[in-house]
């Protein structure tokens, strides 16, 4: 009877872990995280990448004058290892939520100290900093929400003809 207990325990053990791993990997909106050092300064995002699938930006998925958990799922994390500028304008190092307020002419780009959390969850009272950066149009559409962060500290976020930058620079 015990070895049967244990065996029943083990497999369902075995079983759980393998569909959890199984739903993380097939997940509609894939994690991903992109890194980058400059000296000292280590910066870290970690983001849900959503496809538009027919959806216009700015119209259909994500509303312009709307705050956007910027991916998709889980809050999109921003972790520095040291105090930084962006957009000249000083973020203590730590770890934060990114949100943003996207519009056809500018974006407003905001550093949240509540990052552990669903991105949907967003209070203001908790943001950290806020910065307001150009929007921009692409020539050539991005069907999947891509972040790139290059080692000249400069974050471009594009989705479907969308794009904005912020940059950032060692305090």
């Amino acid at each position: 009877m015990k070895t049967t207990s244990l065996f029943t325990v083990f497999f369902l053990f075995i079983f759980s872990f393998a569909n959890a791993q199984t739903a993380s990997n097939n997940r509609v909106s894939p994690l991903d995280t992109i890194q980058t050092q400059i000296e000292d300064l280590n910066v870290e995002i970690t983001y849900s990448r959503p496809f538009l699938k027919g959806r216009e930006f700015g119209k259909d998925i994500v509303p312009y004058g709307k705050v956007w958990r910027t991916g998709a799922n889980e809050a999109t994390v921003f972790e520095v290892n040291q105090d930084v500028l962006i957009e000249g304008k000083l973020l203590p190092a730590g770890k934060y939520s990114l949100y943003t307020i996207p519009d056809e002419k500018e974006t407003i780009v905001i550093f949240n100290k509540a990052w552990s959390q669903w991105g949907t969850q967003y209070d203001e009272s908790k943001d950290a900093l806020r910065v307001t950066v150009p929007t921009f149009k692409s020539e050539e559409p991005v069907e999947q929400f891509t972040i790139d962060l290059d080692d000249a500290g400069a974050a471009c976020l594009a989705w479907g003809n969308t794009l904005f930058t912020f940059h950032l620079t060692q305090s």
